[in-house]
């Protein structure tokens, strides 16, 4: 019991107000669907550029694929427990409508939209959650300004849709999902002529103008601390500057002159972000095929009139240093190291956090060697609740507890800080030092402090742990792609895909190998191994080397 009330003062006591009373409004006010009859669509006086095209998701006429999941519309219809709530969410978006070669499915599109509309009355199922909403909202939105024609009861139901969205919208969530619903509004609120219209564009926007400066940070950065939301975020930003220039009368150019602004922060920050491999890194919730890469989220931009300087190479170490984020880039000739000195995210939004404070992936060659577990499920699970815990991490675990108390499906008690934070050109390379708190809550407090040096050919890495008694390790966890043998010196030697050669050598602490897992993508668990090492006097090293 005591545990429980502290799970819950140390979730609850970081949120705002809004979001309590976001949460008893939406419980206890029941909003009744406006069913009148839609304004008609505003003119255009602009040109619409092509969007990101998404991953196909309907593989036959009544048959979807979500999350590496197959599932028939015609035996789980649109609700229910059969599936997920995120499949069942994404069900919803109608994401296939924008996806490759969506022209060629265009009839079953056609029957989709309509049984959607029979099968789903408004306020009734989880297609009615204001998320899953808002992203229909655009989707169907800009399938029709690709030149498809939105049939007339579809029309009338974006309207019905929208009013219910702008009663619903999600301050007891804020963060992305609040970002979605004002992007929904703006697409309605352009769409759509009228006063009513026009109040959707004004809540939107001014939704919009706050939330901007709070949920981009000034290197960049989303302010949820994860790869993939970032994309998602920048990309809907994209998205809105694209339907500024189709209906470029009804919006202030000197706003969209701001969108413009940070959308090339955003495109800088996620360009630091992302491996050799172009995808992005694994903090925090992050996996592939859920956002657009790079390249694509670059060329979209660029097709918008916003460019980013081209990257030069690196051939000696140094850092890049996303300082508002509180992540690093150690950048040297073959390798790119990835640093999280960062908060778990902002205290009242850790919903998507993971306990990875000082963990690191590392590519050597272009190929991932060194990563964090990944992302392979949403909701309340014990899978959900293993894959955020500190020993999915390349970082130190304490007494086999995490450094961020992660519970539930997206809650996050007491959490890691971290501090002292030294950044130091040395001879032929760099290092950077940092420590967090988030094991001073055991009995008798700890403090873990990490080191990193990258010189041309080697990357070191020293962890000290404050205290006695306690049983701490550091975790290395290796890609799926690599393997690892002892060579006779007793060092590990791990062999990149390519043939490559990389000497892990421990220079002080006991190691062994543990298995581990890597999940590249929802619904998707690869095996993997685990360099581990146990502390000893609360002290480790490990230096790795490349030629």
């Amino acid at each position: 019991m005591i545990r429980r009330i502290s799970l819950y003062w140390h979730t609850l006591r970081h949120l705002k107000l809004t979001q309590f009373y976001g949460r008893f409004k939406l419980g206890l006010f029941y909003s009744r669907p406006d069913l009148a009859e839609h304004a008609p669509p505003r003119l255009k006086n602009g040109f619409w550029v092509h969007p990101i095209q998404s991953a196909s998701s309907l593989i036959g006429r009544n048959e979807f694929i979500f999350l590496g999941q197959k599932g028939s519309l015609d035996v789980l219809g649109w609700d229910g427990s059969a599936k997920s709530m995120l499949w069942r969410y994404n069900q919803h978006y109608f994401s296939d409508l924008n996806a490759f070669s969506a022209s060629e499915r265009n009839e079953w599109h056609l029957a989709l939209l309509k049984k959607w509309i029979e099968q789903n009355p408004p306020a009734i199922g989880v297609g009615w959650h204001s998320y899953p909403i808002s992203l229909r909202i655009i989707n169907w939105i800009k399938w029709s300004l690709a030149g498809n024609s939105l049939p007339a009861p579809c029309i009338q139901s974006l309207a019905i849709q929208t009013r219910f969205l702008s009663k619903r919208i999600e301050w007891h969530l804020l963060g992305n999902h609040l970002f979605a619903n004002a992007k929904a509004l703006v697409f309605a609120g352009l769409f759509f002529q009228g006063d009513e219209a026009t109040a959707w564009l004004k809540t939107g926007l001014r939704i919009l103008e706050s939330e901007l400066p709070e949920q981009v940070l000034r290197d960049g950065g989303h302010f949820e601390r994860s790869p993939m939301y970032h994309a998602i975020v920048l990309e809907d930003l994209l998205d809105l500057i694209n339907a500024s220039q189709l209906w470029s009368l009804s919006i202030d150019p000197s706003v969209t002159l701001g969108w413009r602004d940070v959308a090339r922060k955003m495109l800088l920050w996620l360009r630091v972000m992302t491996h050799p491999d172009g995808q992005i890194s694994f903090f925090n919730d992050a996996a592939f095929n859920i956002a657009a890469s790079l390249r694509n989220l670059i060329d979209y931009g660029r097709s918008l009139g916003i460019s980013i300087e081209p990257e030069l190479g690196v051939p000696t170490p140094s850092a890049h240093i996303l300082k508002e984020s509180g992540y690093i880039r150690l950048s040297s000739g073959h390798a790119v190291a990835f640093l999280d000195v960062a908060p778990v995210g902002p205290d009242y939004l850790p919903g998507h956090a993971h306990a990875d404070t000082l963990s690191f992936e590392l590519s050597l060659f272009g190929q991932r060697t060194i990563v964090n577990g990944g992302t392979s499920v949403y909701g309340v699970s014990p899978e959900r609740l293993r894959e955020r815990e500190t020993r999915n991490h390349s970082t130190v675990e304490v007494d086999g507890v995490s450094s961020s108390e992660v519970w539930g499906g997206f809650r996050v008690a007491q959490r890691a800080q971290p501090f002292g934070l030294q950044i130091n050109s040395i001879k032929d390379g760099v290092s950077v030092g940092c420590s967090h708190d988030g094991y001073v809550r055991l009995k008798r407090g700890v403090i873990h402090h990490r080191e990193w040096i990258m010189t041309p050919n080697d990357l070191t890495i020293s962890d000290w742990v404050s205290g006695r008694g306690h049983r701490s390790i550091a975790r290395f966890i290796l890609h799926p792609s690599v393997y690892i043998e002892r060579s006779k010196m007793g060092d590990w030697c791990i062999y990149q895909p390519h043939g490559q050669k990389v000497v892990f050598q421990v220079l002080s602490g006991n190691c062994f190998v543990e298995p581990a897992t890597y999940a590249p993508e929802f619904g998707v668990v690869l095996e993997a191994q685990c360099l581990a090492i146990e502390l000893v006097s609360g002290q480790s090293q490990v230096k790795l080397q490349w030629n």
